[in-house]
């Protein structure tokens, strides 16, 4: 658990946070939960894999007035599971939901290929990183991704907590992943996508030495 002005940061497992100001209750791609885990309020997918987008998962946590945040290609997985309120949430929409202010940040590969020619995550599937905005905390889960160029106008946006990948495996590696931090700024660097399926912790290491040495701020959680 980590505190970050008042909210506190829980990082589950590979890219499974939950963010809460002790009211509110924000899960990003909940995977691998233990079942006794606080009911959501609100819970972002960023997509369709099985790590991110878990029913099983989501059954644990979900109310009847949770609100979800995907895209529509998850939407499409849903298929009856749940009667609650889905919110289709593509890159580039900038949406305000109640207590929060939200942001679709695109995610795919750049050179991470399942095959010649065929990235993991490709770009025209749409999906998600998130900025979602909490009590004036401004929190970017990147979702799975690389390096890409449209990373480099964030510095804007002045991020307070970055949440993004460094196993190299899909995603980032850890050199990937601190020439992106830096272009972005955040305040907190959290490293994820490490520990379950691919990645070790030592890549975390490796990406918090490496952001502290360029004189910014990481947390491993």
């Amino acid at each position: 658990m980590y505190n970050y002005k008042g909210l506190e940061i829980k990082r589950f497992c590979h890219d499974s946070f939950l963010v809460s100001d002790g009211k509110i209750n924000i899960y990003f791609d909940p995977f691998k939960l233990h079942g006794d885990e606080p009911k959501a309020d609100y819970i972002f997918v960023s997509h369709e894999h099985f790590d991110h987008f878990s029913p099983d998962d989501i059954h644990k946590i979900i109310k009847d007035s949770t609100v979800l945040f995907m895209n529509e290609m998850t939407s499409e997985e849903i298929d009856g599971l749940y009667d609650n309120k889905i919110v289709i949430v593509n890159p580039g929409d900038s949406i305000d939901y109640k207590d929060l202010h939200i942001k679709g940040v695109p995610a795919y590969n750049i050179n991470k290929f399942r095959e010649p020619g065929k990235v993991y995550h490709p770009k025209e599937d749409k999906k998600l990183g998130f900025i979602v905005t909490l009590k004036g905390v401004k929190i970017y889960h990147t979702g799975d991704t690389d390096h890409i160029p449209e990373m480099d106008s964030l510095a804007s946006e002045k991020i307070d907590l970055l949440f993004i990948p460094v196993s190299g495996t899909y995603v980032m590696t850890p050199s990937e992943a601190i020439d992106a931090a830096l272009q972005i700024k955040a305040d907190i660097s959290i490293p994820m996508h490490y520990g379950t399926i691919v990645g070790e912790k030592k890549q975390a290491e490796e990406f918090m030495s490496g952001i502290k040495k360029k004189g910014m701020k990481s947390e491993i959680i």
